[in-house]
């Protein structure tokens, strides 16, 4: 006997009975990018290895440990995927769709990362973005804000997120703060553990967002990133604040709120929840003002978010928030009798051609009346056609209701047809 495959660790089948809340999500992301004015884009799952790099930096988690690279064919470097922007915006700049101009844009697909599989991270996950151009003020910063509150609340999960939020100011504010936090740092070296050592000289902001809770508690007397802030970055998050005050968002102000990639700067933010357990933040973004530049564009403005969906289908899952899982047909189309299988699929496709919103699930298989009945009764289906010899002889149909509706009857095809259209 052949050995068994199976699927590369960290990279998951969706099963027919998970894929109903993944649907659901996916459909009210969907209404909501309409309701805003978003427009869809689609970027390759494979890109050269320098774009992220550039994008991302090369000192952080994601590209020192976490990217899946091999060199083609060609000896090129690939790498797959490991977030959506970088992407998003090589797209932008390659097709010109970004100088002088104002763009809305989402994107929904796998990214690819290798790390430690868990409840909720694998190695191959999914994620939905958002990726906004062109638009400098706070304002727009508050709309991504304002859309993803949208969310939790149509999604019926607002009461268990809870919205963090941040300002790295800009670049030069940065680099006067980094020399800050450094000096402090090392001044106690010996307490940092090996991770916030390493990060010390290469990465020192990393630290402020480090899980140990002896370097927490260190950080408690560090140079705080706000105190280097210049006038215009203080306007900029007291304008955000004071939009999504108006608009009735709660936030909290959170000083350690870094994000792990390094293009951002002024506003970050975060959606955290406690009933996930550790892996506590569904959805997180911010401004990344000079990444086009950095990726060969004309400088641009920009600001964007993204969200694991396994995270927000297990925050659903874990809430009861998944709605019943739906029928899989409304018709149920049994055939008995030699001849009956050809004009019961005519039957199925007619039906399929008059009354396209409904469902229609065909017998296949063979079997007698009872097993195909009981096949539709599993379907979920709310009525049985019953065509036989008898009834295609006489060009009609026996109706049975399998949910309790109603008597059941024999009709012409046409009057069986019009019944349906008045939804029975």
């Amino acid at each position: 006997m052949a050995k068994q495959i199976q699927a590369i660790r960290g990279m998951n089948d969706c099963l027919p009975e998970q894929t109903p809340a993944w649907q659901q999500a996916e459909a009210v992301l969907r209404d909501l990018m309409r309701a805003y004015g978003y427009a869809e884009v689609r970027m390759p799952i494979m890109e050269v290895t320098g774009l992220f790099k550039r994008a991302i930096g090369e000192v952080t988690d994601v590209v020192e440990k976490e990217m899946y690279t091999f060199d083609d064919r060609n000896g090129d470097s690939m790498t797959l995927r490991p977030e959506g922007t970088a992407g998003c915006v090589r797209a932008g700049i390659e097709h010109g769709l970004l100088y002088n101009q104002e763009r809305r844009m989402w994107y929904m697909g796998p990214m690819f990362r290798y790390e430690r599989p868990q409840k909720g991270r694998y190695r191959q996950f999914h994620q939905f973005g958002v990726e906004v151009f062109g638009l400098q003020g706070p304002d727009i910063d508050a709309e991504l804000i304002m859309l993803t509150a949208r969310l939790w609340k149509t999604l019926g999960v607002n009461e268990h997120l809870v919205l963090q939020l941040n300002s790295l100011g800009q670049p030069e504010e940065r680099a006067e703060y980094r020399e800050a936090l450094v000096a402090y740092l090392e001044q106690h070296k010996d307490q940092l553990d090996e991770d916030s050592q390493r990060r010390l000289y290469s990465n020192p902001l990393r630290v402020l967002d480090s899980k140990n809770p002896q370097v927490q508690a260190l950080l408690q007397d560090a140079p705080v990133l706000g105190d280097y802030f210049g006038e215009q970055t203080r306007a900029h998050f007291e304008g955000l604040k004071a939009l999504l005050t108006s608009a009735g968002i709660d936030f909290e102000i959170n000083p350690r709120l870094v994000r792990g990639l390094d293009y951002y700067n002024l506003t970050v933010f975060e959606w955290v929840t406690e009933s996930l357990g550790a892996q506590g933040t569904v959805c997180g973004g911010g401004r990344y003002d000079g990444l086009v530049e950095q990726l060969g564009g004309q400088a641009t403005p920009a600001v964007g978010f993204a969200m694991g969906m396994e995270r927000l289908v297990l925050l659903l899952d874990t809430l009861d928030r998944v709605e019943a899982q739906p029928a899989l047909a409304d018709v149920y189309l049994a055939m008995m009798g030699d001849n009956s299988q050809a004009a019961g699929f005519a039957l199925a496709e007619q039906l399929r051609d008059q009354l396209p919103g409904l469902r229609v699930m065909s017998h296949c298989g063979g079997g007698n009346f009872k097993k195909q009945l009981k096949r539709a009764d599993k379907s979920g289906a709310g009525i049985a056609l019953i065509l036989g010899e008898d009834e295609i002889a006489r060009g009609q149909v026996t109706v049975k209701y399998l949910r309790g509706q109603g008597e059941q009857q024999i009709l012409a095809v046409n009057d069986m047809i019009e019944q349906l259209k008045k939804g029975i």
